[in-house]
């Protein structure tokens, strides 16, 4: 992520960045966009309010920053895919890749969905260009893919969508799964055991083949 404020690029800088946003996706994940404050951002960061506005410049610049730092997360995994790639490889590292990010960083996914179960009012010029295009892009891959024998002919926008939905569950339904798994929290194993079962399913369901197995 680029510096929120060109200025003052030293190691007190950075960390008081990491502090604002650490702090400020704990608060917009509790209380939304309108809930949240600047002063309740600076108080979970132990900094005065002005050092959050000197940084950040405004609470919407640092909610949008939030949105886009967690997006680029989620897709890194597949913004360099290609077709000459192994399909089951680079659909099992993005699925692992998203688990990982659910356990490390579950109050960016609950942020992101609560944007876009208020409508994504500040995500609508991103989902309708930059997103999309990101994922038709991808969708072309995977129906290359498809061409070649080394998966089954599946919708590739609706596997997409359903891989960002099945990893994200763990962060944005926590509380669902813990009530029903009667845990107080979800161990190194429960999340190991609910990866391989995703990559498992999602793999099998979509006929993913070795791009050594490929047709003639």
């Amino acid at each position: 992520m680029t510096s929120m404020n060109s200025v003052d690029s030293t190691p007190t800088r950075t960390r008081n960045e990491q502090l604002i946003l650490e702090a400020a996706e704990r608060v917009f994940a509790c209380h939304g966009y309108r809930g949240a404050s600047v002063q309740a951002i600076a108080e979970a960061a132990g900094l005065p309010k002005s050092n959050v506005l000197y940084y950040v410049g405004s609470k919407r610049r640092l909610y949008v920053t939030l949105l886009e730092r967690m997006m680029a997360r989620w897709n890194a995994m597949l913004d360099d895919i290609r077709v000459e790639d192994d399909p089951a490889e680079v659909l099992e590292a993005f699925i692992r890749s998203k688990m990982a990010l659910s356990r490390s960083h579950p109050q960016g996914s609950r942020l992101f969905a609560a944007e876009i179960l208020g409508g994504a009012p500040f995500l609508q010029e991103y989902l309708h260009g930059e997103l999309r295009d990101w994922v038709q892009a991808r969708a072309r891959v995977f129906e290359q893919w498809a061409e070649r024998g080394l998966m089954d002919p599946v919708d590739p926008v609706w596997l997409i969508f359903l891989i960002w939905s099945s990893t994200q569950h763990y962060a944005d339904f926590e509380a669902q799964v813990l009530g029903i798994t009667g845990q107080e929290s979800l161990s190194d194993a429960d999340y190991a055991r609910a990866t391989d079962f995703l990559c498992r399913v999602i793999l099998k369901g979509c006929g993913v083949k070795r791009a050594g197995a490929e047709a003639p």
